[in-house]
């Protein structure tokens, strides 16, 4: 009987962890959301200046933006290295990764706690080519100059910080599996049925807006995709309107509708 007994305590506490995990989960959110009330300002002064997908976003979405932004720099140790910190560095690049994951329910990335920043580019293992940005299992890295000329346009159809965030994302749902979205994971499926194809067709030297560099492996392919999607929207539309369709879906946003929108408001 006492056995009995034990079992069902057990049980209950059991069944009962789920509702009270998740209470706590979103006391500490409100308790996290009063905290980022008191620099949501200055979260805006640094990043308005920069971004122009922040700046297309109405009020509400601006208002989460800069939440996600804030939780995600707080989540992350910053490392530099040969480039002088400034306190715009860790929020621009927090910020370029809410963009990237700005549709979807899981967007920490929480595999990399760290994230490494270089002034301009660098040498990376056994690789003669100098390297922009890359990923692997001890962090996301960046180069700062290469980072700043890609949020602000300055080469075309590149942003090196959408392109590493694109590697990350993929890292987490399909490497490590530490944060898997449910939604991303489907969609990734229904994304490789177009792009696939067009990603053998460049092996043969095909040419268009996604560029050379987008024919060197899969994972480039879909990196590039995701950095073009935001700063060619129009011009990949054009040129594949079913991959850019199928990347509307999978992450839950529409570059151009927002162009739009600014558009008819202005």
């Amino acid at each position: 009987m006492e056995i009995i007994l034990i079992l069902a305590i057990i049980g209950s506490i059991i069944l009962l962890q789920d509702p009270i995990s998740s209470w706590i989960v979103k006391l500490k959110n409100k308790q996290q959301f009063q905290k980022f009330l008191t620099q949501e300002t200055y979260y805006h002064s640094i990043i308005s200046p920069h971004m122009r997908f922040y700046n297309r976003l109405n009020t509400e979405d601006q208002q989460k933006f800069l939440f996600r932004t804030y939780l995600f720099r707080k989540s992350k140790k910053f490392h530099y290295i040969e480039v002088e910190e400034s306190a715009d560095m860790p929020i621009l690049i927090s910020a370029v990764a809410v963009q990237l994951t700005f549709g979807l329910d899981k967007f920490m990335l929480n595999y990399f706690k760290n994230i490494f920043v270089l002034k301009d580019d660098y040498h990376y293992g056994f690789y003669s080519r100098p390297f922009q940005g890359h990923v692997d299992h001890s962090g996301i890295y960046l180069s700062w100059d290469n980072f700043m000329k890609g949020i602000h346009g300055l080469t075309a159809n590149c942003n090196v910080g959408i392109h590493e965030m694109g590697h990350a994302l993929t890292y987490v749902n399909f490497i490590t599996q530490t944060e898997e979205d449910k939604h991303f994971k489907k969609e990734f499926k229904n994304f490789s049925k177009v792009a696939r194809p067009i990603f053998e067709a460049m092996q043969y030297n095909s040419r268009n807006v996604l560029g050379a560099y987008a024919a060197t492996n899969y994972h480039e392919f879909w990196a590039v995709s995701v950095e073009v999607f935001f700063e060619n929207p129009i011009r990949l539309r054009h040129e594949f309107p079913e991959l850019y369709k199928a990347m509307k879906s999978l992450l839950r946003q529409d570059p151009l509708v927002v162009l739009n929108a600014q558009r008819i408001a202005a």
